[in-house]
């Protein structure tokens, strides 16, 4: 018969409420925890005061290559290879550790601007570049590595930081960001 250990599902609830508190969807929560669904959900609500969100993960690399999620993507990433490469963390601890510093670099304190990168796309991230679908890629321009395709042809690529996109910034966000920046005349 197998014992269940107190320490291991104290363990997995510490683990389950890191995640929550970073905005991990509940099948990123079931892969890395071994909490039941029931327990899980239950957990969420305790700590979130709503139900955890419903639908399907993406699946796409696509939305990691375009301009601005490319860019918050790319930070997310060189932190946490950085974290494996050159400390003892590794796995979900690893994903944890690096996207909390990501927030960290991210946020500032008198900003509304949210993350660009969830805490379930990171995850994502991780193992969109593990399958071997995106890679980092040096820029030939300005030298810093960012996530790319792994099957395109990348050997005189150019970051969106080097060649940022003629449309980039132009979201309803930013326009509505501006209106507020810019003081009325009468």
């Amino acid at each position: 018969m197998n014992k269940k250990s107190v320490v291991n599902e104290s363990e997995q609830i510490q683990l389950a409420m890191q995640m929550i508190k970073l905005g991990a969807r509940l099948q990123l929560l079931e892969a890395q925890t071994t909490l039941s669904r029931e327990r899980l959900i239950k957990l969420y609500k305790e700590l979130k005061g709503v139900s955890p969100p419903k639908g399907m993960l993406p699946f796409s690399t696509d939305w990691f290559l375009t301009w601005q999620p490319n860019i918050h993507s790319s930070i997310f990433y060189n932190i946490y290879k950085f974290m494996v490469d050159y400390t003892e963390v590794t796995g979900i601890h690893a994903i944890i550790k690096a996207y909390s510093l990501y927030l960290q670099q991210v946020e500032q304190e008198d900003s509304d601007v949210e993350p660009v990168l969830s805490m379930t796309r990171a995850w994502t991230l991780v193992r969109f570049v593990e399958s071997k679908m995106l890679k980092l890629q040096s820029c030939s321009c300005c030298g810093g590595n960012f996530i790319v395709n792994a099957y395109d042809l990348n050997s005189s690529y150019v970051c969106n930081l080097c060649h940022v996109p003629s449309r980039a910034g132009k979201t309803k966000k930013a326009k509505a960001l501006s209106y507020k920046l810019v003081p009325m005349t009468a």
